[in-house]
């Protein structure tokens, strides 16, 4: 099973301020501990939200919003891609996680990633094979 694990944004975060050295050598242990299970897919953080756009479709209609977004507690400061047994398991990694903002509440959200499976029919043999060339092609690059 493949989870999205999402840091939410803090004020900080959304103001541009950097990690300390302390926080990111944590990161950077944790971090190593995941690959060494076996469980890390793929980990970033991301810019403010200032640095972003959002764009809001409507029909055929589409505009485009520039941030800065107000509900910090909505962004994403960053993710974990995990494959792991169970969201049982990725929440006992999760609580392992060194707090990524000190010295205020954080969060962080578990959620898992649709398979191929859970499609059912819709989900057909063309549609199965245009997939996995979408994704063999995206490894390329």
């Amino acid at each position: 099973m493949r989870f999205m694990i999402i840091v939410k944004a803090s004020p900080d975060s959304e103001a541009g301020v950097m990690p300390s050295e302390e926080l990111m050598t944590a990161m950077g242990n944790f971090n190593e501990e995941l690959a060494k299970a076996g469980i890390l897919i793929d980990c970033d953080g991301l810019q403010p939200s200032s640095k972003g756009a959002r764009v809001r479709f409507s029909g055929d209609q589409r505009t485009v919003i520039d941030g800065p977004f107000i509900e910090t507690k909505e962004l994403i400061a960053g993710y974990w891609l995990w494959q792991v047994k169970s969201k049982e398991e990725a929440i006992e990694w999760v609580k392992r996680c060194p707090n990524p903002m000190p010295g205020t509440e954080a969060e962080i959200e578990i959620r898992q990633v649709f398979e191929a499976e859970d499609f059912g029919a819709e989900f057909t043999p063309q549609l199965r094979e245009q997939e996995e060339r979408v994704r063999a092609q995206a490894k390329k690059h």
